[in-house]
């Protein structure tokens, strides 16, 4: 079994919970009040752009030349075409510019980009590219599953071909080789904190759908008190 075999095992359970997420299946049926998927795309400009530092920061810490400049050329090359995508979106959802200037990060978007930049703070690019999977692998797995999807919202129908475009596919899997390439002659022990960077940031993932379906807040933000 493969370093990232074992990580999809861990995660199994969160992982069905990701693909069968109220938000997820409201986009494959087309029927996501377009209010929520605004707010999704808000939030996932915001992650996409530390997401893209990330991978620059794990190019940096690469020893071998060879895996510094695939990093780097991830780090431009899926920010420029995920956040491109989401442009398209933030036109046709009229996102303004004032929306942006007064947009807030909520409390899952601010604390899993916090965890990818942790992860770059062990000195060792295993943990950064553990941390980074979730992202990758999700989303392209949703593509694949709902690849014959064909919701009737424009929109939907792109992000979902997205993912399951070859390119992505393949810079998934890309992903996934140099992880299990990185981890090759480590110890089980140094495994296991490889895999929890892995296991804290698919539970993240989990979380940024419900973060999106039901517009979370900080709680000073909320109308109504609440009872600590």
């Amino acid at each position: 079994m493969k370093f990232t075999d074992e990580l999809r095992l861990a995660t199994k359970e969160s992982w069905e919970k990701s693909l069968h997420h109220p938000f997820v299946q409201g986009i494959v049926k087309g029927d996501l009040p377009l209010e929520i998927f605004k707010n999704y795309i808000l939030q996932d400009i915001y992650y996409l752009n530390h997401y893209a530092k990330v991978h620059a920061l794990a190019a940096a810490q690469a020893e071998d030349f060879a895996i510094t400049s695939f990093l780097a050329e991830k780090a431009s090359r899926t920010a420029q075409a995920e956040l491109g995508v989401h442009q398209q979106h933030a036109e046709i959802l009229n996102i303004t510019e004032e929306d942006m200037e007064n947009f807030k990060p909520a409390p899952t978007a601010y604390g899993y980009t916090s965890h990818l930049y942790r992860s770059t703070m062990y000195g060792n690019l295993a943990y950064v590219i553990s941390a980074m999977l979730p992202c990758y692998w999700l989303y392209a797995d949703i593509g694949k599953t709902y690849e014959h999807a064909n919701p009737e919202t424009e929109i939907y129908r792109n992000w979902l071909a997205t993912y399951a475009s070859d390119w992505f596919q393949e810079a998934t899997q890309k992903q996934i080789d140099l992880l299990n390439s990185l981890v090759e002659d480590m110890s089980e022990k140094e495994k296991e904190k490889v895999k929890e960077q892995f296991i804290i940031a698919k539970e993240y993932e989990l979380a940024f759908w419900e973060m999106s379906y039901t517009f979370e807040k900080w709680l000073s933000q909320y109308d109504e008190k609440v009872k600590l």
